[in-house]
C-alpha cells in the first residue's frame, strides 16, 4: 500500500486541474461520447510532436471534435476531462468507492509512524515522500462531481489521454473513457 502513495506525482499541477468546475451530466456524457474521436486526434498530435512535424492542423481538429460533442471549445472539453480524471483516480476500481486522497495519505502517514518493522532510515524517507504527496494531493471542490462520476463509472474504461502543455510538450494523465 505504501508504494501506491509513493508513486503519486509530486507536481501539484500534474494532479489537480488548474480550475475545478461543477460537472453536469451533459459534460460527462459529452466527454464519454467524444473520447474515441478525441483520442485519435491526440495520438496524431503525439506522433507529430515525436516526428518534429507541425501539429497545428490536428489542434484545429481537436477544436472541431470538442464542438461536435457539445463543448464550446477544446478548453472546455479539457477542463471537463481534468475534473473527471481528478475524481476517477481516487475511485477504487473494485469497490467503486471514492477515497479522499488527502485522508488516505494521512492514514498512511500514521501507519508508517507506528510501524515498528520499518527501519528508521526507510521510515524517514517514506514519511518525507508521503508528506510531499500530501502537500500536492488535490481536494475535490465540488462533492457532487464525485457522485456524478461514480454514476457513469461502469460505462468508463481506463485509457491514457494526452494533452499538451505549451506547444510541443506532451503531458499524459489517466482518465476513464467509454467502453462498448
Amino acid at each position: 500500500m505504501i508504494a501506491a502513495f509513493i508513486s503519486f506525482p509530486i507536481n501539484a499541477s500534474a494532479q489537480a486541474p488548474a480550475t475545478q468546475i461543477q460537472l453536469i451530466e451533459k459534460n460527462v456524457e459529452g466527454f464519454i461520447a467524444a473520447q474515441k474521436d478525441m483520442s485519435a486526434v491526440e495520438e496524431k498530435i503525439q506522433g507529430a510532436v515525436f516526428l518534429n512535424q507541425d501539429n497545428a492542423k490536428y489542434k484545429g481538429t481537436r477544436e472541431v471534435v470538442a464542438k461536435k460533442y457539445g463543448f464550446k471549445n477544446y478548453a472546455e472539453y479539457e477542463a471537463v476531462a481534468n475534473n473527471i480524471s481528478l475524481v476517477v483516480t481516487a475511485i477504487d476500481p473494485q469497490t467503486k468507492e471514492y477515497s479522499d486522497p488527502q485522508a488516505a495519505i494521512k492514514k498512511e502517514i500514521e501507519d508508517v509512524k507506528t510501524d515498528r518493522t520499518i527501519p528508521n532510515g526507510e521510515k524517514k524517507q517514506l514519511l518525507a515522500e508521503l508528506n510531499e504527496a500530501l502537500k500536492s494531493a488535490p481536494a475535490v471542490q465540488f462533492p457532487a462531481n464525485i457522485e456524478l462520476v461514480k454514476k457513469y463509472y461502469d460505462k468508463i474504461d481506463v485509457t491514457t489521454i494526452s494533452a499538451t502543455e505549451g506547444e510541443d510538450s506532451p503531458n499524459s494523465r489517466v482518465v476513464r473513457t467509454i467502453s462498448e
